[in-house]
């Protein structure tokens, strides 16, 4: 998809072909709709990005609570969207044995009860052995730090759903500086 065809469309469609890049949060798509034209992928990218910076804390960590547990409970009752169910399978989150599915559903847990919202990764550029070590290292992360670094992979899923939906083949595979983990 081009951008031009991007930018002819109207709302309704803008917001039913953009409305998940920021998992299940179409009011972002519906307030970036407003600031057509974009130029290039990266202008577009920058006004979703643009709008979940300036939420308040309590509207940023209600999109991070938009997210699923990795290889949770959406998953098992395949209720996740498309895009994370291709996701997590690419990933191999969608073909953990037991124990390791019980592993990280008791770290999904003290995630959420140590943060108040569910731990965010982007798994395409993860794979089944990395989630539940990061998902272990990042429990140890101060609050303030863990939002942005969890922020910061909301981006990263993001920019891979736009790549995906533009038919992009961007120079790089990682998204840009400052979308690392803060806490080491």
């Amino acid at each position: 998809m081009d951008m031009e065809r991007v930018n002819s469309m109207g709302f309704g469609e803008f917001v039913d072909v953009f409305g998940n890049i920021i998992e299940k949060c179409p009011l972002v798509a519906a307030a970036v709709w407003s600031q057509r034209p974009f130029s290039n992928l990266e202008d577009l990218e920058s006004h979703f990005f643009a709008f979940i910076d300036a939420l308040p804390r309590s509207g940023q960590e209600g999109i991070l609570r938009c997210h699923p547990d990795l290889a949770g409970r959406d998953l098992q009752q395949g209720t996740l969207t498309a895009e994370s169910q291709r996701e997590q399978s690419q990933a191999g989150l969608t073909s953990l044995d037991a124990d390791d599915r019980l592993r990280l559903q008791r770290l999904n847990a003290q995630y959420r009860e140590r943060f108040g919202f569910p731990f965010v990764l982007a798994a395409r550029l993860s794979d089944r052995d990395a989630v539940p070590r990061e998902l272990a290292r990042r429990l140890h992360c101060q609050p303030e730090s863990e939002l942005r670094t969890a922020l910061g992979e909301v981006k990263k899923i993001g920019h891979l759903r736009l790549v995906d939906l533009l038919g992009a083949h961007p120079a790089r595979v990682e998204p840009p500086r400052g979308w690392r983990s803060e806490c080491q």
